[in-house]
C-alpha cells in the first residue's frame, strides 16, 4: 500500500456523509467557542489543516480547525472520515498555564451508523479541578446512558466526572450532545471569571508541568499513532501528534 499526506483539494468532501452526531456536535462546539472571550484563529500549517490520504484502499480525509482565546492557548477541533465507514471527532481545548482552568476534551468514534465511543471531560492539570468547576460538574444530571465504557489504561488524566459511553440510540446520542453542552457551559463560566497569574507564579509553573503530563499521557494512545502511521508514515504521524494533537505548552 502506498499513501501520502497532502492538503485536500477544496472540493474534497469534509461534511457529506458524516454521522449526524459528529456533525451536530461539531456545530455545537463551534457555537460555544464563538462566544469565548477574544477568540481568534490560530496559525496552522496548510499541510495540517486539510489532509487527504488512504488507508487499506479507502480515502481518508481530515479537517482541523484551530483557535485561541483569553485563557485558552489552543482550541482544536478535528473531524476525520475514512471511506464510508469510520468517522471521528476529536476536540481538545488547552488552557494557558497562567489561568486556573482545566483541559476540555471530547471525542466521538462512529462507524456505519453506530457510535462505538463518545467521551467528554474537563480534566485537571493539577491534583484536582478548581472547586467551582468540580461543584458544577458534580451537580449535573449524568444522563440516561445504558452502556458505560471503561477508561483506557492511560486514562488517569481524566477527572472523576468524565463521561465515557456507547450511545445506544438516537435519544442517547442527543443526550450526549447535551452533556457536552453542559461541560462547555461550565468552562465558559470559568473562563469569564478567570484571571491570569504571573508567568513565574508557583501555581502557573505547577499547571504548566501538569499540562505537560496530560500531553505525555495522551501520546500513549498507540491506536491513534498506528492509524496515522499506516495511512501516512511514521515521521508524518510523529509530527501530527507532536505539533498538532498534543503539542507541549510553552512556558508563558
Amino acid at each position: 500500500m502506498t499513501s501520502s499526506a497532502s492538503p485536500a483539494h477544496p472540493s474534497a468532501p469534509t461534511s457529506g456523509g458524516i454521522h449526524p452526531l459528529v456533525d451536530a456536535l461539531a456545530q455545537r462546539i463551534r457555537q460555544h467557542w464563538s462566544e469565548f472571550p477574544e477568540l481568534e484563529p490560530l496559525a496552522i500549517d496548510p499541510e495540517l489543516e486539510a489532509i487527504s490520504g488512504s488507508l487499506d484502499g479507502e480515502d481518508l480525509f481530515i479537517r482541523n480547525e484551530v483557535h485561541r482565546c483569553r485563557g485558552l492557548r489552543k482550541l482544536h477541533l478535528e473531524t476525520a472520515r475514512l471511506g464510508a465507514g469510520l468517522q471521528i471527532l476529536h476536540c481538545v481545548f488547552f488552557p494557558d498555564p497562567r489561568y486556573d482552568l482545566p483541559v476540555f476534551g471530547a471525542d466521538i468514534v462512529a462507524g456505519r451508523g453506530v457510535v462505538s465511543a463518545a467521551i467528554v471531560d474537563l480534566s485537571p492539570v493539577t491534583e484536582r479541578l478548581p472547586a467551582s468547576i468540580a461543584a458544577a460538574l458534580a451537580a449535573r444530571d449524568c444522563g440516561p446512558f445504558s452502556q458505560r465504557r471503561e477508561l483506557p489504561a492511560w486514562g488517569s488524566i481524566f477527572s472523576p466526572h468524565v463521561l465515557f459511553v456507547r450511545p445506544a440510540d438516537a435519544a442517547e446520542e442527543q443526550a450526549f450532545i447535551e452533556q457536552v453542552d453542559g461541560f462547555l457551559a461550565v468552562l465558559a463560566e470559568a473562563l469569564a471569571q478567570a484571571r491570569p497569574q504571573a508567568p513565574d507564579d508557583p501555581a502557573t509553573v505547577i499547571r504548566l508541568e501538569g499540562q505537560l503530563r496530560y500531553c505525555k499521557q495522551q501520546k500513549q494512545n498507540d491506536k491513534t499513532r498506528r492509524v496515522l502511521e499506516k495511512a501516512f508514515n511514521p515521521t508524518w504521524a510523529d509530527r501530527y501528534i507532536e505539533e498538532l494533537l498534543f503539542d507541549d505548552p510553552v512556558a508563558p
